[in-house]
């Protein structure tokens, strides 16, 4: 194999990105200069990021007790009041510590041991605390956004599941058909569909109002939330029924193509679930006709995140080949297993030629399957000209950011500064994001270089010329690449001067 790490080894430095690698190199070994390095850097956006597991532990500790919420003693569950024998309020977090403690790693990995069954503890936290995020979206959402933008970063992608218990409804009135389109004629049949889709957007016009509210959007002094772009990807429990599944994919594909606020679908639970595991194939065969259905809507698969030990061999031959091959999958989440399927080399191909991303988070790759350093695809991909995006998954129950992700690649792959800058231009060029890209070509393969009407202009340097400020007017994908560029002139020209 002809190793190539993408476009952005061949391409020639700028003098401000030479000084500031220079930095970087000279600071590798000094956390705290390395810790402020990483969280100035800007990071592009978050692509693979569910928001009931990315706000902090602390803050649904808060809003359990604001809600009135008990917390059964046994299992550190929250659930509705009245709190009867064998609970106790979740308000008594705010006084006894030790109490608030115990949730907080019931909730999350924090202290989690290192021998420990980090996948069960960590999906076994979302149920824990699932009483607390299905009541705030907009107030989660606020929490998370700022946290984005103190990041550093320009744009945030975030599951949530819409209707669910409408989508569990109608698909319980509808039933299975393994003929799918008949079943998509009976989902559809009466407009019971579209009420489902009037349903979830009602649901995020609720959310929306209390995002606003929790954020100061009208007022003289909005929180940083406020300024972030934000969309939606609809979350399908993959663990459910066939007909739950489909009815699932069929709203939140309807929704794309009908409320720009949402973009995609993507599968979630655990991959290596009973159920998971037996209707994989069939869930991607359901995608395939989903998307001739609604070719406006994109698909990001969670696809791999599984290894040796976990499942049987057998199951680690093919996930992320029928993600791309037959769901057509726009990015993979995780991909982990890439190694262990069968002829993953024409896959890793196909995803360079597609330009198919993948989304890495490191930390929750670690927890929950133990792969980190060199067990880890991250080279291969790069190898192969995949494109990558890094992301967090779900920083609140990880106990992480994003710039220790960024920080967790250059120190365990020895990336340089140009390395990591188009690592986070990537994450914005392959999100589901509007309008045309502000670089022109496979930038993964040929290097980031202006699109024609912004050829003549220095990125972030200068105000863009007529065409180019008609292309970023037009595009909100090229509006938010072009601030990443701005902010990189701007952190460049700060590391510099300490050069």
């Amino acid at each position: 194999m002809t190793h190539r790490i993408s476009g952005l080894s061949r391409r020639t430095r700028t003098a401000a990105e030479a000084d500031t690698a220079a930095r970087l190199d000279a600071i590798r070994d000094a956390p705290r200069l390395a810790e402020d390095f990483f969280r100035r850097l800007p990071k592009g956006g978050d692509l693979h990021n569910h928001l009931s597991g990315a706000v902090s532990t602390e803050y649904l500790v808060e809003l359990a007790a604001e809600d009135g919420l008990c917390v059964d003693t046994s299992t550190m569950t929250a659930v509705a009041p009245p709190c009867g024998e064998g609970t106790r309020p979740a308000a008594d977090a705010r006084t006894d510590r030790a109490f608030h403690d115990a949730l907080v790693r019931a909730w999350s990995m924090q202290d989690f041991p290192a021998d420990g069954n980090g996948h069960d503890h960590f999906f076994d936290a979302f149920g824990k605390f699932g009483e607390v995020t299905w009541r705030h979206r907009g107030k989660l959402l606020a929490e998370v956004a700022d946290d984005v933008a103190a990041q550093n970063q320009f744009y945030l992608e975030t599951m949530v599941t819409p209707a669910s218990d409408g989508a569990k409804q109608l698909a319980a009135e509808v039933g299975w058909d393994p003929d799918l389109a008949r079943l998509h004629e009976k989902l559809t049949a009466g407009g019971k569909l579209d009420r489902l889709v009037a349903e979830a957007r009602k649901e995020s016009d609720d959310a929306d109002t209390e995002f606003r509210t929790a954020a100061r959007c009208d007022t003289g002094s909005p929180r940083p939330a406020c300024r972030l772009p934000v969309r939606w990807i609809s979350q399908v429990s993959r663990g459910s029924s066939p007909e739950r599944v489909f009815t699932q994919m069929a709203l939140g594909m309807r929704l794309a193509e009908r409320d720009p606020r949402f973009v995609a679908v993507n599968l979630v639970q655990p991959e290596d679930s009973e159920s998971a595991l037996r209707d994989y194939s069939l869930q991607m065969r359901m995608l395939r006709y989903l998307r001739g259905v609604y070719p406006g809507a994109h698909v990001t698969l969670h696809a791999g995140e599984l290894w040796p030990g976990l499942v049987k061999p057998a199951d680690l031959a093919f996930h992320i080949k029928e993600a791309v091959d037959v769901a057509r999958a726009d990015r993979i989440g995780h991909g982990v297993d890439l190694l262990h399927e069968d002829d993953w080399q024409r896959t890793a191909r196909t995803m360079a030629v597609r330009e198919t991303a993948v989304e890495v988070p490191f930390t929750s790759n670690a927890q929950i399957l133990g792969v980190r350093g060199a067990d880890h695809p991250f080279e291969t991909y790069r190898a192969y000209g995949v494109p990558i995006v890094l992301a967090t998954d779900d920083p609140g129950v990880s106990r992480i950011d994003i710039s220790h992700e960024y920080r967790y690649a250059a120190d365990t792959y020895g990336l340089s500064y140009p390395e990591l800058k188009d690592l986070a231009r990537a994450s914005l060029e392959y999100a589901f994001l509007p309008g045309a890209s502000l670089w022109r070509g496979n930038p993964t393969r040929d290097g980031y270089r202006p699109a024609a009407d912004c050829r003549s202009t220095e990125l972030g340097t200068a105000r863009p010329g007529a065409d180019c400020r008609r292309l970023l007017d037009a595009s909100p994908k090229a509006a938010a690449q072009w601030k990443q560029e701005r902010a990189f002139h701007h952190f460049e020209s700060k590391f510099r001067a300490h050069s």
